[in-house]
């Protein structure tokens, strides 16, 4: 059974970084794209002094979901492993109970 919760974990821990590194590029990606607009405005000299600023803001809220996203999957992660934990501490009382059983004997 150990075996299973370490492959188990190791398996979470795979997922993990898949998201992380997913959420990362996802981020990268539409970072780039909603940028485009302020591009083309600040290209034209419309809203030169606003743009930047917009563009700021919007970088902002983009960066907090993504960072939510990321923030959740660890915690997601740790909850997961603290029940692997609680797996094998009550596999291990639960041996010790059984060796410590006077009917044994």
């Amino acid at each position: 059974m150990k075996k299973n919760v370490e492959r188990a974990e190791l398996l979470k821990d795979m997922i993990q970084e898949a998201i992380e590194d997913g959420a990362t590029t996802v981020e990268e990606v539409h970072q780039h794209i909603a940028g485009l607009p302020f591009d083309a405005l600040e290209k034209l000299g419309l809203f030169e002094e606003k743009a930047g600023n917009l563009r700021d803001k919007q970088r902002k809220t983009i960066g907090l979901v993504y960072d939510t996203i990321r923030k959740i999957n660890q915690e997601v992660g740790s909850l997961i492993s603290e029940q692997f934990a609680a797996l094998e501490d009550a596999r291990t009382a639960s041996r010790n109970m059984d060796s410590n059983d006077p009917q044994d004997d």
